[in-house]
């Protein structure tokens, strides 16, 4: 098994889990950045809220930073449980 193998996410039920798991990780950590990065530019249009606004850009980049995160923390996991056993007790 290697690294962004694109079996690994069906290789068994524990795999499948881990991947439905970091998806949806991935997909709130995505649109909480795009949201933040949304108020943040209408925070921008008024003076008064413009520190908030920066302080909303800064939140929403460390957010796609997390991102590749989340991928390479699923891909670890996948190497953590190795390969699937089947019925018989083969691992494949």
């Amino acid at each position: 098994m290697s690294l962004f193998d694109p079996e690994n996410p069906t290789r068994s039920k524990r795999h499948k889990k881990i991947y439905a798991l970091c998806e949806i990780a991935y997909t709130i950590v995505d649109v909480s950045a795009a949201v933040l990065f949304v108020v943040g530019s209408i925070l921008f249009f008024y003076p008064k809220s413009t520190d908030v606004g920066i302080w909303f850009f800064l939140i929403g980049s460390i957010f796609f930073g997390l991102r590749p995160t989340i991928k390479l923390v699923r891909e670890f996991a996948y190497l953590r449980i190795g390969d699937y056993t089947d019925v018989a007790g083969n691992v494949k």
